[in-house]
């Protein structure tokens, strides 16, 4: 179970790192918000590529965010079943859930969305929008934040494997494993 662990660390630190990016993200898309409207109502004029990578970083802070969320347990879950199961019965319940519905799900999106991203790079897509930004970019984000947060997944499934075996303890807030 060792070397699991070992690969599950590495899981949690790459999203834990993306996570670092899209929190940066977030204060930029702010500036470059607040920026292209001050510049907009001061001087009326606005560029459509400032608005475009506006969206841009919000899609990345959702699609590579969800991964960073979901390591620090900070996700949607109904808790009403959850909270009157055992600790054990909670990590049999996230073992499997995760196992049967999400690294599924996630796997499929992200094969299906691929296809979406690899059209869009033969061709040159470009923004119908004057002065706009390659789309292929943007559409990239897709198939990798669901395959982030699949990889997450499996990272979840080896901590509660470790659990439910008696060799770590899951820190109900970060979702650490501790000795």
């Amino acid at each position: 179970m060792r070397p699991l662990l070992a690969v599950s660390t590495a899981i949690d630190w790459l999203n834990e790192k993306v996570g670092n990016i899209c929190n940066i993200l977030v204060l930029a898309a702010c500036v470059v918000s607040a920026v292209n409207a001050m510049i907009r109502y001061a001087f009326s004029y606005s560029s459509n590529s400032w608005l475009e990578t506006q969206w841009y970083m919000f899609a990345v802070i959702v699609m590579f965010g969800a991964s960073y969320t979901f390591k620090r347990n900070e996700h949607v879950r109904v808790e009403i079943l959850y909270l009157m199961l055992s600790e054990r019965g909670q990590l049999w319940l996230d073992l499997i859930g995760t196992l049967v519905f999400l690294i599924p799900a996630c796997l499929l999106l992200s094969y299906l969305s691929w296809g979406m991203f690899y059209n869009s790079i033969i061709i040159g897509e470009m923004s119908n929008n004057a002065g706009g930004l390659l789309r292929w970019p943007i559409k990239f984000v897709l198939p990798a934040g669901f395959f982030m947060v699949a990889l997450q997944g499996v990272s979840e499934v080896i901590k509660r494997a470790a659990a439910l075996r008696g060799e770590v303890t899951i820190d109900a807030k970060y979702e650490r494993p501790t000795q």
